[in-house]
Formats: structure tokens, sequence, C-alpha cells
């Protein structure tokens, strides 16, 4: 058990018999009535966003859920397969348990999240950021970068995110999983 003052990002509750964990909040003291928490809430068995507001003070319902790295290995028709970094088992995830999968490439470490009590695989976390080679661009047109201008780029995972117009064919660049946005290029490797 614990209050609306514990809430913070990340955070998994139960909620309405599912297991959802907090995206955003926002603690609310208005001039006048209670104070109070807008948040916003992703169910993790669905995926479904729920908005709600919580009195200042509620108790809400914790859930006991495990973060565990494992390594994604390869996609087949079952779904997307990752080892244990500990134990070196293996588990298959349906795509829909994966935000943002076209950006996993093998040998990615994930965090699964799994349920304590029920052992029942809740998700899968990509890392922060992850680095992949543009396998197709256009070419940037010369003169055309008064304003920030960006194209369409094809990376080796299949994914197709949008770049500024100097990054060409071939070069590596660090993507932000959560956003799908470029954050810079990458020299060298990993």
């Amino acid at each position: 058990m614990a209050t609306t003052a514990e809430i913070k990002n990340g955070l998994c509750i139960e909620f309405n018999h599912d297991i959802y964990q907090f995206v955003e909040f926002q603690h609310v003291k208005p001039g006048k009535g209670n104070a109070f928490v807008r948040c916003r809430m992703k169910s993790l068995r669905t995926g479904r966003v729920l908005e709600h507001t919580f009195p200042a003070g509620h108790d809400i319902t914790t859930a006991r859920v495990m973060r565990k790295p494992h390594q994604y290995l390869y996609k087949d028709e079952t779904g997307f397969n990752f080892m244990d970094q500990e134990t070196f088992d293996q588990i298959t995830i349906d795509g829909k348990s994966i935000e943002n999968n076209d950006l996993l490439k093998e040998g990615d470490v994930c965090e699964v999240i799994v349920h304590e009590e029920t052992n029942q695989i809740l998700g899968c976390e990509l890392p922060a950021q992850v680095i992949l080679e543009i396998t197709y661009s256009e070419p940037g047109v010369r003169g055309d970068t008064a304003t920030n201008a960006q194209k369409p780029a094809t990376l080796e995972t299949g994914a197709v995110v949008n770049v500024p117009l100097f990054v060409d064919q071939g070069e590596k660049i660090k993507v932000d999983t959560r956003t799908r946005q470029y954050v810079e290029r990458v020299k060298g490797g990993r």
C-alpha cells in the first residue's frame, strides 16, 4: 500500500483489475478545494492509456513487478525472442507488448517487466536510445538548410525516422526509442 504522495513515473499499481504504469503525473493544489493528483497511466496488459484523477493522500495498491535484463535474439512467426542475461533461459514476447519494436536490433538489452505474483510477462521496455545504421536516405538538397528541414531515412531494422538533411546513407545515428526522434550522429561503432 502507498499513497498518492509516492507516485513517480514508472511506478506500477493495481487499478480496476489491471496493472498500470504511471506515464506522467501532476500534483495540483487549487486555491479553493482539496488537492489532487492528475495522472496518465498505461495498462501493461493491453497498452491502453488511461487518464485519472486521484484525491491527494488517496491509498493506491502498488503492484509487485520485477524488471529483468534480457538480450534480444531474433524475431520469428511466434514473436520476439529474448534471452535472460542471468539464467540464459529464452522467452518469446508478442510484438504488441513491445512499444516501437521496429527499433529493436539483435543484441540489444531490454528490460522485461514480469508480475512477481503470477510470473506473467507484462511487457518489454527498449533501451532509452539505440544506435542504428541508415540503409536508405535521399541525398540532401544543397542550400535547403535555412530551416530545420528533415527527410525520412530507413534504418537497418526497417524502421523509418526523420533525420536532418546533412545525415547521409551509411551513417550511424542515435534514436530515442520513446519518441522515435533523431538524437545525433555517432562516430564509429557502438
